[in-house]
């Protein structure tokens, strides 16, 4: 992976293809990430988006909306998708920018772990064996797989993206060849004016129909189960009383984590709001943002969480990446494994008794997140597209 920045050049106006299936704010951050580089880059250049799914109209942005004649099986799908932006994008475009596990477009931004990573590492002998044949019994490995050996086969101009310095070490690993060309451009936020107060925050809360008193724990995330809803819900009885959860999220696996909580003898404590287009009152309406992950390649919640001025409970950088640049009780308080429970309820009855250490860790979030704005982002996006066309104009 390449430490060294691409050098500046003098900007001009560029067409380009976006290429990300699902082009909606609730999709999950890996789809907030391309929209808000979007919204940054359309100020300069002449924006494309190529989705399947649209739920985002932005001044100066060109949608062309991708036909879905199957939406099962996905892998089907998929290829498809890849398929029929490859033709509407062959021609015309200085830079196809794909979000997508796509064999075509210069730059290639990955927001998760590589499939041959996934299925094969840490797999030697039988094991391993036994792996490769789950994956010649399988089509939709076979497409996954094939997939991403074009989308990172060596070409002239491509540049690789990758939102945390672990998962580039991941796909360095996994597929050698792209080690050169990968920059690491993190998630950015939008930082808000002014941090919460007490009024907005009873508003937030009335709006989306949560206690107006007590104090209210906070987790978003698509994948409850991966984002440690489970955990979550375990230690939530050995905290006080008038402390709430309130879960951000698809709504698909509600009815899993309501019998849990319902099990658990925390059901009327547990608010599940379901998707939402703007998580910004959430945040608003939270007291503490609690993200025990087993698996995070970043975690943008966790960066919109401190702009915010929330302290973070969060996974460590084993499991999360944003946690390699955060500092454990300045920035955050990271937890060595996700999974022990006594560790997490201990680490949430500390914050939730110490409004001290609150207020110093959400003024230490804010000015962490402050790092990492998305007008800073966009330029650093902007520099490897002019680095991948002078790269293809030798």
């Amino acid at each position: 992976m390449s430490g060294l920045p691409d050098r500046p050049v003098t900007p001009r106006r560029l067409r380009i293809a976006v290429l990300n299936r699902i082009f909606d704010p609730a999709g999950g951050g890996a789809e907030r990430y391309s929209i808000a580089l979007v919204e940054q880059l359309a100020q300069r250049h002449e924006i494309h988006v190529f989705a399947q799914q649209i739920r985002h109209h932005a001044p100066g942005v060109t949608y062309h909306l991708i036909a879905m004649p199957l939406r099962k099986p996905r892998w089907l799908n998929q290829l498809w998708y890849a398929t029929a932006t490859w033709w509407a994008t062959r021609r015309g475009f200085d830079i196809v920018h794909s979000h997508e596990n796509t064999w075509h477009g210069q730059v290639q931004t990955v927001h998760v772990l590589p499939v041959k990573y996934n299925l094969f590492h840490g797999r030697t002998g039988l094991r391993r064996l036994l792996a490769w044949a789950k994956v010649w019994s399988s089509p939709r490995l076979l497409s996954y797989l094939g997939l991403e050996r074009l989308r990172f086969s060596a070409r002239s101009g491509r540049r690789v993206v990758v939102t945390s310095a672990s998962l580039g070490e991941t796909l360095a690993s996994t597929y050698p060849g792209t080690a050169a060309e990968t920059r690491v451009i993190t998630p950015g936020v939008v930082l808000p004016e002014a941090l919460t107060t007490e009024a907005k925050k009873r508003a937030a809360r009335q709006q989306l129909g949560l206690p107006p008193e007590g104090r209210c724990l906070l987790l978003v995330g698509n994948d409850y189960r991966k984002k440690g809803l489970g955990t979550l819900l375990r230690v939530l009885r050995d905290l006080p009383a008038d402390v709430v959860l309130a879960v951000v999220g698809n709504p698909g696996q509600i009815p899993v984590f309501e019998r849990q909580a319902q099990a658990e003898g925390v059901a009327g404590r547990v608010f599940f709001l379901g998707s939402l287009q703007d998580v910004a009152p959430a945040y608003c309406a939270a007291d503490c943002l609690v993200h025990p992950t087993l698996e995070d390649t970043f975690a943008m919640v966790v960066l919109e969480a401190m702009a915010h001025g929330l302290p973070v409970v969060v996974s460590s950088a084993a499991y999360c990446g944003i946690s390699s640049l955060l500092s454990h009780g300045a920035d955050a308080l990271l937890l060595d494994d996700p999974r022990d429970a006594a560790h997490l309820a201990g680490t949430l009855n500390q914050v939730l008794a110490d409004e001290s250490l609150r207020q110093q860790l959400g003024g230490q979030a804010r000015a962490f997140a402050s790092r990492y704005q998305w007008p800073d982002i966009a330029r650093q996006q902007e520099a490897v597209y002019f680095s991948s066309l002078a790269a293809e104009q030798g």
